[in-house]
This record gives C-alpha cells, structure tokens and sequence, in this order.
C-alpha cells in the first residue's frame, strides 16, 4: 500500500502556499494591517471579475449579509424569505435585524429556492428575499423576481466566488449579494466576505455601517490635510472591516480562481462520468447557460436503492480515509428554530429530505488524481 493510497482524503483544503506567504510581507512590513491600500485593491479587483460597481470586503459572508439587510433597514415587523436547506447563518442575519425568517422550501435537484416555493410564502410583510447559490449554482434570480415583483432579492454567494447564470455573475444577479471567503470556500481569506452591489446609494451606506457609522474612513482620515478631525457617528453601525493582511491574501487567492474553477470542473465531470453506473446515487450537474463554482460535489443518496444507509455509507468512507459530509442542513429541523415557531420535519418536506439524504464528497484543489480514483472506487465498491 502507497503513502497515497493510505493518506486521508479530506473534505476540503485550501490551496494556499509560497505566494499567499510571500504577499502578507508588504502590510507586515508598511505596520498597515487593518483595512487598507490592500483591502482596496482587493475590493477593485473583485469588482472588476464580477463585473460589478461596488465591492465591499467585510470579516465573513454572514457580516456581508447582515451588513446588506441593515443598509435596507429591514427589522421588526419585516419578514424575509429564506431556503429551509441551508447554512443557518442565512437565517440568523434576519434574526440579527429583529425581522422574521420566513423559510420556503428549495428544489431536491438543484437544492436551491425556485420561484414557486418562495411565492408560496410572501406576504404583505415580506422586505426582501435571501436566494443562496447553494454549493456553487446560482439559484434563478430571475425567475424569483418575476414572480415577486417589487420584493428585493439578494444574492446569498456564499459558495459562489466566480460562478454565472446566463452570462451574468453571481453578485450582479440582485440587489446585493454577499460572498465567503471561508478555508471550505473555493478561495479563502481565512474568515472574510464581501458585499456586492450596483446600487451607489446602497453601497455608500454600508460603508458607512460597515465602520462604525463613521462619515468618514479610516484611510481618508489618514490621508486628509486636518489630522484633529474625528467622524461624525449618525448611524449606529458594526466592526465589520477585512485586514489587509487578509486583503493581500485574497487578492492572490482571486488571481487563481478561475483556474481552481476550472479544475474542480474537470474533475466534477470526471466523477460524473465514473460514477454514472451507481443507481442509487445522483451526482449533480450545472444546467446549459450557467457557471458552476463547485464550492463543493453534492450528491443524493436515493433511500429506498442504496446499499446501506447514507450514514453507514458516510461511516464506511471514514473508515478507509475518505471524509464526506453532509450537503449541510435543514434550518427548521435545528433547535433554535424548531422552538422558536414550532416546526415540524414534515412543514418543509424536500428542505428534510435533503438534509437526511445528501452527501458531498471531497472536491478540492488539493487533490491528486489517485485521491479521486480512491473516492470513485469507494463507492463503487458498495455496488
């Protein structure tokens, strides 16, 4: 048996090394480490790839989308809709506004909202709707604003660095959209995130909240002729600025992107084609017209055909050195919100299905071509 045949096969991993290394020395060096000249370069660069007007980097996704809904100044009394199958930061940043998290229940294929499931549930109250691009695929924006005339969408792109629908980024696809630079993410800052949007009027105000409320940056306070002069605070805002530290690291890592983008791709039709013979499981795909960021390789484990459980089959991976995980999870099923209003597995019944029955298995660029091979012929092992 090879190093590689026993070595683990993780989730993920980021791809990251000698350059990101080498590109922290500058801020090191200048003493400039909180948001900065890198923070801005890194904002205009990544503007620029997804053919947006404004970029605003922030500490995580989930300070983005806050940062996005206080800029709206959703809170008490506004409900806003949100997919039952996602990470539970979707829904905890309405909470954080003191608004309603009205979930709707997502497509078992594409594990994204569609523009049925959220008119099932938009009310007189609804404010907004958060679409998530779920493991890469950009959710139908389009069709959702159709079909909710009037009702702002905003883009939750967490998994969506560099994906597309019909042409178009995902960031330009609503009002706003909101991105993660987390280590599971196909680029990585460490933590970090960053608010996308063509509004100038919506971008100036979270600017603002993002520092504190303050009329003025950091930067511009630096730079200016009149050092005694502080800001004047009219808005109560938030700490949610990126360092430039993080900010030289990510403009590297967004020079690499669409190379991991392409990899991951080659390797998702790779699996595709390896694992088609496997009856009980579904491996997914992108449709005609759209760039899929393969944040992660999600597949559905059919109940009533596979061999085992997917637990079991979850387990077994384990066993041999190959790390799986669930797609993610079901928000009404969590404790928060199971007591919170009281629902039950049966209120969202594809967000429950997809929660028991989904399994991503590793994707990333840190894996050799044997690590894919082991993974295929784990599975095909089980029959």
């Amino acid at each position: 048996m090879t190093d590689a045949s026993r070595r683990p096969i993780q989730i993920s991993l980021p791809d990251t090394g000698l350059d990101e290394w080498n590109a922290t020395r500058e801020p090191l060096e200048s003493g400039w480490l909180t948001q900065g000249p890198k923070v801005a370069a890194f904002e205009k660069a990544f503007a620029a790839r997804h053919e947006v007007r404004h970029a605003l980097a922030t500490t995580s996704c989930t300070t983005a989308l806050h940062l996005i809904l206080a800029a709206l100044e959703i809170g008490p009394g506004d409900e806003v809709v949100v997919p039952a199958f996602t990470w539970v930061a979707t829904a905890n940043v309405v909470l954080y506004c003191g608004a309603t998290p009205v979930l709707a229940d997502v497509d078992p294929v594409s594990y994204n909202l569609t523009a049925e499931t959220v008119k099932a549930v938009v009310s007189p109250r609804t404010r907004a709707i958060i679409a998530v691009h779920l493991f890469g695929l950009c959710a139908d924006v389009d069709a959702i604003r159709e079909a909710v005339p009037g009702v702002p969408v905003i883009e939750d792109a967490a998994c969506a660095a560099g994906s597309s629908l019909r042409g178009r980024p995902a960031g330009t696809l609503g009002v706003a959209g909101a991105f993660s630079f987390h280590p599971r993410k196909s680029i990585t800052t460490g933590e970090g995130g960053m608010a996308t949007t063509q509004d100038d009027a919506l971008a100036e105000r979270m600017a603002v909240l993002r520092s504190h409320g303050a009329s003025i940056s950091e930067e511009q306070r630096h730079a200016g002729p009149r050092p005694y002069l502080l800001p004047e605070f009219n808005l109560l805002g938030f700490n949610y600025r990126m360092t430039d530290l993080q900010g030289a690291v990510g403009l590297v890592q967004l020079g690499k992107l669409d190379r991991y983008i392409d990899e991951r791709e080659r390797w998702a039709s790779w699996y595709r084609r390896e694992l088609q013979g496997l009856h009980w499981l579904r491996t997914p795909k992108a449709p005609e017209g759209s760039r899929h960021g393969w944040q992660s390789f999600v597949c559905w484990v059919d109940p009533a055909r596979a061999p085992r459980p997917r637990n079991e089959i979850m387990a077994h991976l384990q066993e041999q050195g190959i790390a799986t995980r669930p797609g993610t999870h079901a928000v009404h099923l969590l404790g928060l919100y199971r007591q919170k209003y009281g629902f039950a597995p049966e209120s969202f019944p594809q967000a429950a299905a997809c929660d028991a029955n989904t399994m991503a298995i590793p994707l990333h660029n840190r894996m050799e071509a044997g690590d894919y091979a082991r993974v295929a012929q784990a599975l095909q092992a089980l029959g």
